[in-house]
């Protein structure tokens, strides 16, 4: 009788162990290495669009409306030269609708260099502000110096480092070494493609941007644990039994908690987005919209690294040490003895093939041959029928009538 197929669906909320994410691990080495060599070698060639708090420099934001019409960044960009006779590092559109301004970012200006720039652009380009005033006003700026940038740059790699030492320090005491590893191999890919991502795309990182990148990492950590915790109840007592090897537990484990990992990861998204669509479609590239963008790509990072990347490492790792090798062995033994006795039972198809162990299926053999005897039929075993054939002087069980 044919079973009805399981949907992805259904498979994916009992848990059952139906995806061999363990299993097909090569392939996932391969899909993460190839996506960290792009990002480094993008961080390596491209760098990043590095805001004006690292860089130093001048920044001037107007409104990109007028009285005539849109204002163009092309408009902008030449305004600017005329002015001060100096090309601008960047001219960008940022935001949409009636709160869309165009940012102006170039070296650092004197404040001579500023009124000139303020000045011909107002005179020339007439940006109106949404709510219809039209002065020299509505045209900001600010500046900061490099030696700031610096000071945000060496306290952010600190506070990275210290993060580091202190994770690895959590990990080895609550879990083992092995998945200490395997978490902070997941957690440097989550590090390296959240920021390839900034690199390939060109997003601008701001100050903004390290504290995503800070809050991404606790979240990627915590998918992690929660994968690494579950693996380790599945495998206490492991080397003992003979019903698993550690890579089909730690499967198993990955499985029941794969549902826990997708909804936690949906709900998370759910306010970045929200915040996302805020800070970038309303009011324009700011602090919420930096913020936004580092945490949607690095949490879809850790995601997906917590699941196919930390406990896949795990299992290698795990099977360097020779007491899990042996019990791998054991475990292929038994099965080997479970399937040539079922091979060589006469007679019958209910051939015991997943006990815990050897000891359980010959339990199993004598019940049935006690049960035989009491019940006075011949046993299956042929030295229990030879037995019966003999004649004896004594009754070997209840006389029939």
């Amino acid at each position: 009788m044919s079973t009805k197929k399981q949907s992805v669906f259904e498979r994916l909320y009992l848990g059952n162990g139906a995806f061999d994410i363990v299993g097909k691990r090569k392939r996932w080495y391969v899909i993460f290495g190839a996506l960290m060599l792009v990002c480094v070698a993008s961080i390596i060639f491209r760098w990043f669009n590095l805001g004006i708090d690292f860089e130093g420099g001048t920044k001037i934001q107007l409104p990109s409306a007028s009285a005539s019409g849109q204002i163009s960044t092309e408009r902008v960009e030449t305004v600017f030269k005329e002015a001060i006779n100096q090309d601008p590092a960047a001219v960008q559109l940022v935001g949409t609708g009636a709160n869309a301004t165009i940012q102006i970012k170039s070296e650092a200006l004197t404040v001579d260099q500023v009124r000139l720039v303020k000045n011909a652009l107002f005179e020339q380009l007439k940006p109106q502000s949404p709510s219809g005033e039209s002065t020299v006003a509505v045209i900001s700026d600010s500046a900061v110096s490099g030696t700031w940038g610096g000071e945000i740059s060496r306290q952010a790699l600190i506070a990275l480092g210290v993060f580091m030492v202190l994770v690895t320090i959590f990990l080895a005491v609550y879990f083992e070494k092995w998945m200490a590893v395997s978490a902070l191999v997941a957690l440097f890919h989550d590090v390296i493609v959240a920021a390839g991502i900034y690199s390939i795309v060109g997003f601008e990182v701001t100050p903004a941007t390290v504290i995503g990148l800070l809050t991404i990492l606790g979240f990627s950590l915590y998918d992690t644990v929660v994968v690494f915790d579950k693996v380790k109840e599945n495998t206490r007592g492991l080397l003992g039994l003979t019903r698993r090897t550690y890579a089909e537990t730690a499967n198993l484990a990955l499985n029941q908690v794969l549902m826990r990992s997708v909804n936690t990861s949906i709900i998370a998204l759910l306010p970045v987005l929200g915040l996302l669509v805020i800070g970038v479609g309303v009011l324009g590239v700011g602090t919420l919209g930096d913020l936004a963008l580092i945490m949607a790509a690095g949490m879809v990072a850790g995601v997906l690294s917590s699941i196919f990347l930390a406990t896949p490492l795990l299992v290698d790792l795990k099977m360097t040490e020779s007491k899990y090798k042996q019990q791998a062995e054991r475990v292929a033994q038994r099965r080997a003895n479970v399937a040539r006795k079922a091979e060589t039972a006469e007679g019958t198809d209910e051939a015991e093939t997943d006990l815990s162990d050897d000891e359980a299926l010959n339990a199993e053999l004598r019940r049935e041959k006690a049960m035989a005897i009491a019940a006075g039929v011949p046993s299956r075993t042929p030295k229990a029928s030879d037995a019966r054939r003999k004649p004896s002087g004594r009754p070997t069980g209840k006389k029939r009538r």
